[in-house]
């Protein structure tokens, strides 16, 4: 499948929908990106880069209200919000609910995963998806992430579907913090600091 530009957004999400895996920018990134509902969608990106099933995969969402009914606690994101669209996943506990998020690819452990991009372009597509969308990494596991459209093609061929938003900086990558207990805890470093965040190291 070719590489595509913004202007066939509406396609690239029609893609998604019938349950096809697309590789999209973020901002730090290239990632490979599925309808987060769909456990045969979340199969099918698993199977793509060559890791286990088991393995969660967060989701990226245009707003903290698109990714609320899946949670345990609706206001579970209220206190990092101010820290979105940026480098900041969070996870939380997530709902146990028929017709959710795809389990247990996304909500391994009942917990999930949870950012907003700082990527008007990946905003986009995600908020014409319903707001949420499961992305991981677009590379073959255990190799670097691909920082262009076509350094995706070059390592997944011509059955993908690229969408185009330029070459990404790689960057930092996002500072991850469990919510999902008792107290705060930081499981990576990253440009938002604990200090930033208001949690004890």
């Amino acid at each position: 499948m070719p590489i595509v530009s913004a202007a066939y957004l509406t396609e690239v999400a029609t893609h998604i929908l019938m349950g096809g895996v697309i590789a999209i920018p973020t901002d730090t990134v290239y990632g490979l990106a599925a309808l987060a509902t769909s456990a045969e969608a979340m199969v099918g990106l698993a199977d793509l880069k060559g890791r286990e099933q088991q393995q969660p995969i967060a989701v990226l969402v245009d707003s903290v209200e698109a990714v609320a009914p899946y949670l345990e606690d609706a206001h579970a994101l209220d206190g990092v919000a101010p820290f979105w669209p940026g480098a900041l996943t969070v996870v939380v506990r997530a709902k146990r609910m028929e017709g959710g998020l795809a389990a247990p690819a996304v909500t391994e452990g009942g917990t999930i995963g949870v950012r907003i991009p700082d990527d008007d372009l990946a905003r986009r597509l995600i908020r014409a998806l319903g707001g949420v969308l499961a992305v991981s990494s677009a590379n073959h596991h255990g190799e670097a992430p691909a920082l262009s459209a076509a350094e995706v093609a070059r390592m997944f061929g011509d059955e993908l579907l690229i969408l185009d938003g330029g070459d990404r900086t790689g960057g930092v990558p996002s500072t991850v913090v469990d919510l999902s207990g008792e107290r705060p805890k930081v499981l990576r470093e990253g440009p938002v600091t604990a200090a930033m965040l208001g949690i004890e190291s």
